[in-house]
């Protein structure tokens, strides 16, 4: 689509792929970038056509972090009034499934986009990090609290701190990315996997999503009954009344979102 200067944007077989397009700067993240992202993944969650949007990177890297030449003189006052995070906030409202294939540098604000999708595919090689400590200042996109939530206070403060590069295998082995394939498969195997959500219930899915992300912060026994709720919610719908029947019937089911 032709209304992004920093993003491309394409649709095949339901799945919405967003690709960063910087690659001479590594694709940085600039604010103009950043609300592209937020609009594309936006107008995607909103269009029927589309049940996953995928997430990459063009050239040699995802993306190398923040664009510093934008920030370097900033203020406080500026960035306040700036309100520069209401992007990444809305990223977290965004309700179907968002799938990261991410390769070479995932830096910084790469880093932290990265951790906004659902799940992240990554090439062998890829190298991850918060450098912001060596910058005099730290992540404010989330990054710390994301990362502190998957892995551990003290293994998030030990990369926070010191701002050292992650290989994608440790990163596996934290439960931070999901899998790990050659580069040269990178987008065919981000691609298949979400050709697989692509047939499953989008409703399902979207309340399964709503459920996983209120687990992160709800006690287990309040996670609990807000799961029960959704999972009452999706009796009322004709997808759940064409899965059960598909299933008697022994045969697929075809699920339309409704």
């Amino acid at each position: 689509m032709s209304d992004y200067e920093f993003i491309d944007t394409t649709i095949d077989n339901q799945i919405a792929v967003i690709e960063l397009n910087r690659p001479r700067q590594y694709n940085s993240l600039n604010r103009k970038m950043v609300s592209e992202i937020l609009r594309a993944m936006e107008s995607f969650d909103r269009n029927d056509d589309v049940r996953v949007i995928l997430i990459a990177g063009k050239g040699r890297a995802f993306s190398a972090g923040a664009d510093i030449d934008e920030m370097a003189e900033a203020d406080p006052i500026h960035l306040e009034l700036l309100n520069q995070f209401e992007d990444w906030d809305k990223l977290a409202l965004i309700k179907k499934p968002v799938i990261g294939a991410v390769h070479g540098f995932v830096f910084g604000g790469g880093f932290e986009l990265a951790l906004c999708c659902d799940m992240l595919i990554a090439a062998s090689g890829t190298e991850f990090s918060f450098p912001e400590v060596s910058l005099g200042v730290m992540p404010g996109a989330g990054g710390t609290q994301r990362l502190t939530k998957l892995v551990g206070k003290s293994k998030a403060l030990e990369w926070l701190w010191t701002g050292e590069r992650i290989q994608a295998e440790e990163l596996l082995n934290h439960g931070v990315i999901n899998r790990i394939v050659s580069p040269e498969v990178l987008m065919e195997e981000a691609l298949r996997f979400a050709g697989r959500l692509t047939v499953m219930p989008p409703l399902s899915l979207r309340l399964i999503k709503d459920s996983v992300n209120k687990a992160v912060d709800y006690p287990l026994y309040e996670g609990m009954q807000y799961e029960r709720k959704n999972f009452y919610l999706l009796f009322s719908s004709e997808d759940q009344k064409e899965g059960m029947k598909a299933f008697i019937e022994k045969r697929k089911p075809n699920y339309k979102g409704k």
